[in-house]
This record gives structure tokens, sequence and C-alpha cells, in this order.
């Protein structure tokens, strides 16, 4: 009845006699030590635990060879060619007086600690979520009424450069409006459509060229043979924006960036 309890434990048993040769191991430590019982049976425990790297300290043996209970005592096992580490527990078993037999459980730490990293970074992602969604929430409150005044002062404007200035407000807004809304629902798939590399590279420039604050020249260089893209738009604005930001801020002073269209032949990419 014990044994076929044993058996069915998701800890790995081994039973050893007084003088610590193994008579009893479970299915369990079967699978740890990757070798079956036919083989483990009758080997010292000396032997059973000894590893390159860190033998079973000779103060354990002796621990053990007196039947002294030993609690989670941490050492490390060899497995085909890997290294394991396993949490050891040592039980001696009394019988009509005396002590003639050690339990010993084993419980692998390597996989309690992949279990307990898995849960603490699905954690971590729920946290992040719920914060990117409050975030989201609070950043899509204000868009509504910056959109709102931007259309407000465009129509009060007459200066078409000026004019210039709300229209990429208001586009900027309803791309942000985009994107927050991209991030409180569901994933959805890009929205393709065909679209002018020129015309986005427009746009980009437009945005930086007021953020570079005129200590850096933004000239264009564009092929005009170049066809139209099938491709998300905002999501390129977005690309292109970052690469030229980071372009920007590799600048210390006064610099000079182009955006330059080619298009390269012969070339795989993915």
């Amino acid at each position: 009845m014990h044994k076929k309890i044993l058996d069915h434990l998701h800890a790995a048993i081994l039973l050893f006699d007084r003088d610590l040769h193994l008579v009893y191991v479970n299915p369990a430590a079967e699978i740890l030590f990757a070798d079956s019982a036919k083989h483990l049976l009758g080997l010292p425990a000396s032997k059973l635990f000894k590893t390159t790297q860190n033998p079973l300290s000779i103060d354990m043996l002796q621990r053990l060879y007196q039947f002294e209970p030993l609690v989670d005592r941490e050492l490390t096992l060899e497995r085909m060619g890997q290294v394991v580490t396993v949490s050891l527990s040592a039980t001696p078993l009394l019988e009509n007086g005396e002590y003639n037999e050690t339990l010993i459980e084993l419980q692998q730490v390597d996989r309690h600690l992949r279990i307990t990293r898995e849960e603490q970074l699905r954690a971590q992602q729920i946290t992040s979520r719920l914060l990117v969604r409050g975030l989201a929430h609070e950043i899509k409150n204000p868009l509504g009424g910056l959109r709102g005044a931007a259309q407000l002062l465009e129509q009060e404007l007459q200066d078409p450069e000026l004019r210039e200035y709300t229209q990429i407000i208001i586009a900027e807004s309803d791309r942000l409006q985009d994107l927050m809304d991209k991030m409180l629902g569901p994933n959805k798939p890009p929205q393709k459509s065909l679209l002018s590399i020129h015309e986005v590279l427009e746009r980009v420039r437009q945005l930086v060229s007021v953020e570079a604050d005129g200590h850096i020249h933004i000239s264009t260089d564009y092929d005009p043979s170049i066809p139209e893209l099938y491709a998300d738009k905002n999501q390129l604005i977005q690309a292109l924006l970052n690469i030229v930001r980071n372009a920007i801020q590799a600048i210390p002073g006064q610099g000079h960036i182009i955006l330059k269209t080619r298009i390269q032949r012969h070339m795989t990419l993915g």
C-alpha cells in the first residue's frame, strides 16, 4: 500500500538502508536521474549524489549515516550531461526502536523556479496591460479638446502657412486617437492601403522640423519613380518618425538630415 502511494508521488523518493545503499526508488526519481530502478538500486548515496560541480558534502553524508534528519538541503545533480538543482530532505525511519532506513525526498528546484518566474511574468503582463489601458484613457480624454481647439483656431487664421500648423495638430490628434483605440481595443489587423512613401515622409518632415528647433536642417532627396506602397499609413509614419527622431537626438549641435528614397534592386527583406 505504501509503495503504491510513493509510486504516484510527483516528488522523487529514494529509500536507503542503514549502510546508505539504495533499496527503493519511485518512478519520479527514475525520471529525475534519467535511469531505471534496475540500474539505480544498490548504489551508495555517495555515488548517487556525487557530481563534478557539487559533491555531496562529507558533513551531509555523516548526518545521513547517523540518521539525522535533513530539511531543504540544496545540491546539484548531473543528468544526461545537464546539471539540475534539487532540494533534499531526509527522514530517518524508526522500526522496532531502531533506525534502519532513511527516506529521501528530492524536489527539482529549477522547475519550481521556472514556474514561479512564469507566474511573476504573467502577473507583470496583466499589471502592464492595466497600466497601458489606464494611460490610454487619460491620453484619449484631452485629445478631443485639443482637436476641437485646433479647428477653432484654424477658422480664425488667414495665413495659409499658419493654417498648415493647425492641420498638423488635427492630423496628429486623429493619429493619436487611432493609436489609443488600438491600445484599448482588441488587436486589429493593420489598415493597409496604397500610399505614397513621399507623402508619409513629408508628414514626418513637418513634424520633426518643429521639434528640431532650427539647429538641424532637414532636406529631401526623393526618387519620383518609386511606385505606391501597400502599407498601414499610421504605422509607417510612426516607424519613420522614430527613426528620424533618433537621428536628431544623435546630433549634439548643428546638423543636417537628408530624407532620401531610392529603389534597391535584387534585395530580399525578411
